[in-house]
């Protein structure tokens, strides 16, 4: 099987065009039945790629939004350095509005922007090719991020562990191994086997869509099922860890995922099963005192009422409430596993500690 786990952890998800004025991704929210490859070129089809989830999961999020404002500064024929800012202050300000919680699509926006404003004195064809070296840095740095991230989760597994998860934070989320998905990935290429049992993550089933295909071509053993399964698995006695990806870590270890996340971690709790949040540096915002600083998106009504189905499953009438992302508390957290080693509690001097090195 290594082969085929090759292709799936190397997957090409986010790239820059070979015009170097466009962006190519493979559209996530058409798998696992299609396999499609988008162009985008314009600001409007990059920020609709972002808001819709063709693009997903907070390092790939991150990675695409940095190509895109390349991609888009390559097209503006500009030379005057002052109109070239102002240009790239606006463009970016409106991607980075496209989603609100993961915090990594703003770090890779300004990480860009602070190359424009910090080279004023150079012209803007030097700027262009020095921000064409950034995005293509931001995007390695991640792949080795990922790395690291895989080889300090997959310390905390044995093999034959039964490892449940929640959304999707492998390859097609981040870039090569993933994040939460990236131990398992890492194992079975060096000869360990896993059970996971992936919640299919409702509303937009990540978990089905996107966690149980990566897995199944890998090779790894993955049963799908629903997310009010998590508690019944647990109680088999089937799981001995739960791995979560994060879109936004606050200083106190407080951390926003995929909605439903939470009540993973409530259940872990209760069936004293260790639960790990891994994630990159990237996604750790240390101006952000507690979860209860992190702004959740709320999504589209219709996601509850009408998205995958051939009919509606709820009256028109009926309101809905559908939050992208909700908050796990840190005392739920058993580690939180980035590139830079696994932080244990308390967070606030854990996490301040990785910055400080």
């Amino acid at each position: 099987m290594i082969d085929n786990i090759v292709q799936v952890t190397h997957i090409d998800n986010v790239r820059i065009g070979d015009d170097e004025k466009s962006v190519v991704i493979i559209d996530q929210s058409q798998l696992p039945n299609r396999t499609v490859y988008l162009t985008l070129r314009t600001p409007d089809e990059m920020y609709e790629a972002i808001k819709l989830l063709k693009i997903r999961g907070a390092p790939a999020i991150g990675i695409c939004a940095s190509y895109c404002i390349y991609a888009l500064a390559r097209q503006w024929n500009l030379t005057d350095y002052a109109a070239f800012r102002a240009e790239f202050h606006k463009n970016k300000e409106y991607l980075n509005s496209s989603r609100p919680t993961a915090v990594n699509l703003s770090w890779a926006l300004n990480r860009m922007e602070a190359v424009v404003n910090g080279n004023s004195e150079k012209s803007v064809t030097e700027i262009l090719d020095l921000l064409g070296k950034e995005c293509r840095a931001i995007h390695m740095e991640d792949i080795e991020m990922c790395l690291k991230i895989s080889e300090y989760g997959l310390s905390l597994l044995k093999d034959g562990d039964g490892v449940l998860t929640h959304c999707n934070a492998g390859p097609l989320a981040t870039s090569r191994y993933g994040t939460a998905l990236g131990p398992l990935f890492l194992g079975k290429e060096r000869g360990m086997e896993f059970k996971v049992f992936a919640d299919e993550t409702r509303p937009l089933l990540q978990g089905a869509r996107l966690t149980s295909y990566e897995l199944h071509k890998a090779g790894i053993d993955v049963t799908l099922i629903c997310d009010n399964m998590a508690s019944i698995v647990m109680k088999n006695g089937w799981i001995n860890a739960c791995f979560v990806g994060c879109d936004r870590i606050a200083a106190n270890g407080d951390t926003a995922n995929k909605i439903g996340t939470s009540g993973v971690a409530i259940l872990a709790k209760y069936y004293d099963i260790p639960f790990y949040v891994l994630g990159p540096t990237s996604t750790i915002d240390m101006n952000c005192p507690t979860g209860n600083d992190i702004k959740i998106e709320q999504r589209d009504p219709n996601e509850i009422k009408c998205k995958f189905y051939s009919e509606p499953m709820a009256l028109p009438e009926v309101k809905c409430y559908n939050p992208a992302f909700d908050v796990t508390d840190h005392s739920l957290i058993t580690g939180i596993v980035t590139e830079k080693g696994i932080c244990r509690a308390p967070y606030i001097e854990s996490l301040a500690k990785l910055f400080k090195a």
